[in-house]
C-alpha cells in the first residue's frame, strides 16, 4: 500500500460496527470477555456433573415461576368442588385446593407441577454425586477450600428449599413432615418453644407456616441459591478446572475443550437433554399424587409415609436411635429427637465444612497449589473415609423405610431396626477396611500391569520346555493412570504417579 492509501485509511472514520465495539469496551470488559471464550474445560464426562445440577436448576426456576401463578400460599379453610370427584365436599386449607385445581383444572399443570418436582430430585441428586466427585478427586484441596465450602452450603440451602417446596400443598404426606418438624424444634432445649411458635405462628398447626414457607421456597432460598451457583461459577473460572494427570497436562496450564464453541455445544446438548428427560418424567413419571393422601388434618398420619430422599436420612435417624430422655428440674430432654435430628446434621455438615483444611494439613499438601486430579485409589484412605460415609448414609435411608422393608419382605420391624442399628455401626467400619484393601490391590495390580505388559493370548514354549505367555506393552490408558517410566532428563517435576510426556518446545503454557 502507498503512503497517501496508508494516511488516507488513518484519516477515514471508523466504521459503525467499531465504534460499537469501542463504546461497548469502555462501559463492559468486552475485550477482556474474550480470553473467557478461549477457556479450556477438561472434556471428561465426570466435569459435566456440575452443569447437570445448573440446568436442574433452570428448569426449577422456569416452573416454579409458573406454578407461583396459580398457587394460594393460605391456610384458610375452604369447601373443595372442584374437578376431582372423590374429594367433593371435603374441607380442606386453600392452599390443598389450589394445588388440586394447579393438577386438575389448570392446562398443562399436572405436567409442569410433576416437571418442578422430579427436577428438584434430580438437582440434589446432581448437586451430591457433583461433591463425590470432588472429594474423592481431591479438587477440594488449595486454592478451592472456598469453592467447596460453598458447594456444601449449596446443599445445605438446597435441602431446605426441597423440604419448603415440598410442604407447601399442605396434603397429609407433607403435614406429617411439618409435624416432625415441628417436634424436632421441640427437642432444642430452651429456645424450641419459641422457634415452634415462630415458625408455626400459633400452637400447632397454627395458621401462618405455609405462608412463610412460600416466602422461603420462592424469594428468599432461591435468591440464595442464585448468588451461591454465581459465586461458585466466578470461582471456577478464576481458578480454573482441575485436569486428570497426563501428557503436557502440568500445575500450570489446563488443557481441553475451548469454551466456546466446542464446550458450549456439548454443554448445551446436555441441556437439552436435561429439559427432554425431566419433562419426560413429569409427563409420564407420576410423582406426589396429592389427591390419594387427602388435605392434611392433625388427628390422621399418612400409612407409609416416606419423604423425598434426600431428607430420608433423617427420617432414619429418627427412627434408629432408641426412646433416650432425661429429665432435668423438671425439663425434659428428647435425645431421641435432638441427637438424631439436630446434632448428627450439624456434625455431619461440620465434618464436611473441616475435612479440606485437616486433611491437608495432615498430609502438607497446604503450601503448595493443587491442579491435578488425584484417582480414587491412589488416596487409599480418602476413598475409604468418603465410601464409609456413603455407607453410613445408605443405613440410614434404607432406616427411613424400614415399615414398608418389614412389611414387603414379611419380617419384624423391630428385629429390621436392630440389624440396621448394628449395620450403621460396623458397616461404615467394614467399609472402611474393605475399600482401603481394594485401593492398594488395584494399585499392585495396576503397578505389575505397567511392568510386565498386558497379556496378548499367546503362549510359548521355553529351551527348557516351560511354557510363557506373550506380553505387549500397555498402550491404553485411563484418565490420569501411570504411565511407562520415561528417562531422567524427561521427568516433569508436577508427576505423581508415572511421569508425562515432555511438554512441546516454545513458550510457556498460558495460566487459564
Amino acid at each position: 500500500m502507498a503512503a497517501g492509501d496508508e494516511a488516507a485509511a488513518r484519516r477515514r472514520p471508523p466504521s459503525r460496527g467499531a465504534r460499537l465495539a469501542d463504546a461497548a469496551d469502555a462501559r463492559l470488559p468486552v475485550h477482556e470477555g474474550g480470553a473467557l471464550l478461549r477457556k479450556a474445560f477438561p472434556d471428561h464426562w465426570s466435569f459435566l456433573l456440575g452443569e447437570l445440577a445448573l440446568y436442574s436448576l433452570l428448569v426449577l426456576l422456569v416452573t416454579g415461576v409458573w406454578l407461583t401463578l396459580f398457587f394460594k400460599p393460605e391456610m384458610t379453610e375452604v369447601v373443595y368442588d372442584g374437578s376431582y370427584t372423590p374429594l367433593h365436599g371435603v374441607r380442606m386449607s386453600a392452599a390443598f385446593d389450589s394445588t388440586l385445581q394447579i393438577s386438575f383444572d389448570v392446562r398443562g399443570g399436572l405436567l409442569l407441577r410433576q416437571t418442578h418436582h422430579w427436577a428438584a430430585i434430580v438437582f440434589l441428586a446432581a448437586i451430591g454425586v457433583h461433591l463425590l466427585r470432588i472429594f474423592f478427586t481431591g479438587a477440594f484441596r488449595r486454592p478451592r477450600e472456598l469453592n467447596w465450602a460453598i458447594g456444601v452450603t449449596l446443599f445445605v440451602v438446597a435441602l431446605a428449599e426441597g423440604f419448603a417446596g415440598y410442604s407447601l400443598p399442605d396434603d397429609l404426606l407433607s403435614g406429617t413432615g411439618l409435624r416432625i418438624a415441628q417436634g424436632i424444634m421441640l427437642s432444642i432445649p430452651v429456645v424450641g418453644t419459641y422457634l415452634s411458635m415462630f415458625a408455626f405462628g400459633a400452637e400447632y398447626p397454627g395458621e401462618d407456616i405455609i405462608t412463610r414457607l412460600y416466602v422461603l421456597h420462592v424469594l428468599l432460598l432461591p435468591g440464595a441459591l442464585i448468588a451461591l451457583v454465581t459465586v461458585h461459577l466466578i470461582l471456577v473460572f478464576y481458578l480454573k478446572h482441575t485436569q486428570w494427570r497426563g501428557p503436557g497436562r502440568t500445575r500450570r496450564n489446563a488443557v481441553g475443550k475451548p469454551f466456546f464453541p466446542q464446550f458450549t455445544a456439548t454443554s448445551g446438548g446436555l441441556s437439552l437433554m436435561v429439559f427432554g428427560l425431566l419433562t419426560v418424567l413429569g409427563g409420564i413419571a407420576q410423582i406426589n399424587p396429592i389427591w390419594a393422601y387427602g388435605p392434611y388434618r392433625t388427628d390422621l398420619v399418612s400409612t407409609g409415609a416416606q419423604p423425598d430422599w434426600y431428607v430420608g436420612f433423617l427420617e432414619g435417624a429418627l427412627r434408629l436411635v432408641p426412646p433416650w430422655e432425661t429429665v432435668v428440674l423438671g425439663h425434659t430432654f428428647m435425645w431421641n429427637v435432638l441427637l438424631p435430628a439436630v446434632v448428627l446434621p450439624g456434625l455431619l455438615f461440620t465434618v464436611l465444612y473441616l475435612y479440606p483444611f485437616v486433611e491437608q494439613r495432615l498430609t502438607g499438601e497446604g503450601e503448595q497449589e493443587q491442579h491435578l486430579c488425584d484417582r480414587p485409589r491412589e488416596r487409599p484412605v480418602r476413598t475409604a473415609l468418603g465410601v464409609a460415609g456413603i455407607t453410613f448414609y445408605a443405613v440410614l435411608l434404607l432406616a427411613g423405610g424400614n415399615d414398608v422393608v418389614a412389611f414387603a419382605f414379611r419380617i419384624s420391624v423391630n428385629a429390621l431396626t436392630w440389624i440396621l442399628r448394628v449395620a450403621l455401626v460396623l458397616g461404615p467400619i467394614l467399609a472402611f477396611m474393605v475399600t482401603r484393601r481394594l485401593c492398594h490391590a488395584l494399585l499392585r495390580a495396576e503397578e505389575q500391569r505397567l511392568k510386565e505388559g498386558v497379556s496378548t493370548g499367546e503362549v510359548r514354549q521355553t529351551v527348557e520346555g516351560a511354557y510363557e505367555s506373550e506380553h505387549r506393552p500397555v498402550g491404553e490408558f485411563r484418565p490420569g493412570a501411570p504411565r511407562p517410566e520415561l528417562t531422567a532428563g524427561d521427568r516433569h517435576p508436577d508427576a505423581r504417579t508415572g511421569t508425562p510426556a515432555p511438554e512441546p518446545p516454545g513458550s510457556a503454557p498460558q495460566d487459564r
